[in-house]
Formats: C-alpha cells, sequence, structure tokens
C-alpha cells in the first residue's frame, strides 16, 4: 500500500460541534493522518484520542490535519465527545464509517467483528500512503513517535535523495545513499 493513494471515499464526520462532510479529496495538498479505531466508549481508543488531542496543535502547526475513523456513526461520535472528559479535548474531525468502505479502503477492516484495526496512515500532499503502522488491539499507540515519522517523512519529502537512519530526530545528520557508503555504517 505504500507509495498507493487513497481510493475515493465520501463520509461525514463530528468535527467542533458539527458534522462536516469528509472525502478522500480533503486528504489532498496537505499532509494527513488517518487514525482507524475499533470503536468509540472502550478503552485504549480513549487513551490514543486523547494522546493525538494533546499533540494536534504541533500537526497543525507542520501542516498536518489528523482524522480519526472507526466504524461508529458520526452520531455516537458526538454522543461520546459530549460524555468524556478525554475526547471532549479532541479537535480534529472524527468520521464515522458505519458502512466499512474507508475502512476496507485501507485494509483495516476486522470483519468478523465489524470493527477497525488500529491502523494508522500517513498520506502525502498528493494523496498517497507514506506511512503504515498496525496495532494488535491491546496495544496502543504513541503520539510521539507518530511526529516523529512524520517529521522524517516530510523532511525526505523535500530532500530528495536522502534518507533518515534509525532514530532519526528532527535536526539530526541524515544519509545519502551512494555506492561509498556500502559496507560502511
Amino acid at each position: 500500500m505504500i507509495n498507493t493513494e487513497v481510493k475515493p471515499f465520501q463520509a461525514t464526520a463530528f468535527k467542533a460541534g458539527e458534522f462536516v462532510p469528509v472525502s478522500d479529496a480533503d486528504l489532498k495538498g496537505k499532509w494527513s493522518v488517518v487514525f482507524f479505531y475499533p470503536a468509540d466508549f472502550t478503552f485504549v481508543c480513549p487513551t490514543e484520542l486523547e494522546d493525538l488531542a494533546d499533540h494536534y496543535a504541533e500537526l497543525q502547526s507542520m501542516g498536518v490535519e489528523v482524522y480519526s475513523v472507526s466504524t461508529d456513526t458520526h452520531f455516537t461520535h458526538k454522543a461520546w465527545h459530549d460524555t468524556s472528559d478525554s475526547i471532549r479535548k479532541i479537535n480534529y474531525p472524527m468520521i464515522g464509517d458505519p458502512t466499512g468502505t474507508i475502512t476496507r479502503n485501507f485494509g483495516v477492516m476486522i470483519e468478523e467483528d465489524g470493527l477497525a484495526e488500529r491502523g494508522t496512515f500517513v498520506i502525502n500532499p498528493e494523496g498517497k500512503i507514506q506511512i503504515i503502522e498496525i496495532n494488535a488491539g491491546a496495544i496502543g499507540r504513541d503520539a510521539s513517535e507518530l511526529l516523529r515519522k512524520i517529521k522524517a517523512a516530510q523532511y525526505i519529502a523535500a530532500h530528495p535523495g536522502e534518507v533518515c537512519p534509525a532514530k532519526w530526530k528532527e535536526g539530526e545528520a541524515t544519509l545519502a545513499p551512494s555506492l561509498d557508503l556500502v559496507g560502511k555504517i
């Protein structure tokens, strides 16, 4: 799926007290994170979504929009937002995918349960998937690690011919692959 274009979709999201339309076209022209989670009103999910909410301002300053997605409806997202202190912090769009179209498009549907895997997808401004992370249901994700990966993806996009080594952090040295480096790292 890396470097493939996001498949077309249309959905409704809950954002800032309103229901708003969202489609694949909204993912183009900027960096995007599509963050799938199994279900509203659960246990690990609110901790992950709150962690993203806590990092949302930094992500926005990097030109990144976040879209959380579950197979719940946008109405359920609103109810969860209205009743949970953790979810009340969210300012990014919470997409409802009750038909599972988006979840299937990204290959993270657990068919027997009708729920999404914990899948994270980073999409470049051209609408192409650059990063994929899928965790088992009991393993929560870390937004600070996601930030590091997005910074690396943005750096590489702006600096063709360079690559980011393991544990690379913004401001650290990168590598320029060449015959001269073979066997010397």
